[in-house]
């Protein structure tokens, strides 16, 4: 997502244009060869890293290769961000300057816990000449942030992107990772619960274990079906499932455009069905919804 300047009724997104989010990968900003190898990575969005993949004395040098990265145009149609380190640290406000004027579609800033963080964050990147086009994502993975989930999904335009962080989540709850995520799946409610209400997307944690494979695919099952838009990564061999989980099937595609169809046709003739079931306007906008997410991702090519 790269702007907030209309409400997309047909996706729920607060952008002029949609652009899918099904797979995004993080990506160490001190590896030089991963920023690289990214160029050619199958991934909806990028997280060239800041923060958590990168050692304290290589901080200096990824914030200027990561920015170097973004302003390059060098990654197609992916959604580019940068997630710069936490506010309060020693690099942040020097992140979130580099990165404001880098220019890539958000800045992802981690562990944001209020509305007056984010106010706080859009008047930073605006003092610091951050192109109108440049987002905030907001990692949401903290207890205080799920209690104020809405607050802060509401605090500004700018702001187009909930990020989980449930690795932080699991953590700061004293919670285990276990399969079907049965410990934190109140909190990955209210956080859905609050970026549909605000009109924003938002974004499923990391599986840690990438040997998993059957443990990743069913959790990208699991957050499909909550209704996330799609999964940050740790590893590119997480991305095509990813993909593939988080897209509308054939037929699934075909059955929106029947339906649509079969609604157009029917106006004006009292009850409408379609395979047997009524056909009522919420479906109708069920169905525009998917198919306006399968051709945002036909048009990445």
């Amino acid at each position: 997502m790269v702007s907030t300047s209309s409400t997309n009724e047909t996706t729920g997104s607060t952008t002029e244009t949609f652009r899918p989010l099904r797979s995004v990968l993080y990506m160490p900003s001190s590896n030089e060869r991963a920023l690289e190898k990214a160029k050619g990575i199958a991934c909806d969005g990028l997280i060239l890293d800041l923060e958590d993949a990168v050692a304290p004395d290589a901080k200096a040098s990824a914030r200027e290769s990561a920015a170097a990265a973004a302003a390059s145009g060098d990654y197609g149609r992916r959604t580019v961000t940068i997630r710069v380190n936490g506010i309060g640290t020693e690099w942040h406000d020097a992140d979130l300057e580099a990165a404001a004027q880098a220019g890539p579609d958000a800045v992802v800033v981690p562990k944001v816990n209020s509305a007056d963080e984010v106010r706080e964050l859009v008047a930073a990147l605006e003092r610091y000449s951050a192109p109108d086009h440049t987002t905030l994502w907001a990692m949401v993975e903290t207890p205080v942030a799920i209690l104020h989930a809405e607050e802060i999904a509401r605090a500004s335009d700018r702001l187009s992107t909930f990020v989980m962080g449930t690795n932080d989540l699991v953590k700061e709850l004293y919670a285990e990772h276990v399969p079907g995520r049965a410990p934190i799946l109140p909190s990955l409610h209210t956080a859905l619960l609050a970026a549909r209400a605000a009109g924003i997307q938002i974004v499923d944690g990391v599986y840690n274990d990438v040997k998993d494979t059957d443990g990743f695919l069913a959790e990208c099952t699991q957050g499909r079906q909550m209704g996330f838009d799609g999964k940050t990564l740790i590893h590119p061999g997480q991305v095509e499932g990813a993909n593939r989980a988080f897209a509308p099937s054939e037929e699934a595609v075909e059955d929106a455009r029947g339906l649509i169809q079969a609604f157009e046709d029917g106006q004006g003739s009292g009850v409408v069905t379609y395979h047997g079931r009524m056909v009522e306007s919420l479906h109708v906008e069920s169905a525009r919804r998917t198919l306006s997410i399968h051709e945002a991702i036909q048009a990445l090519g």
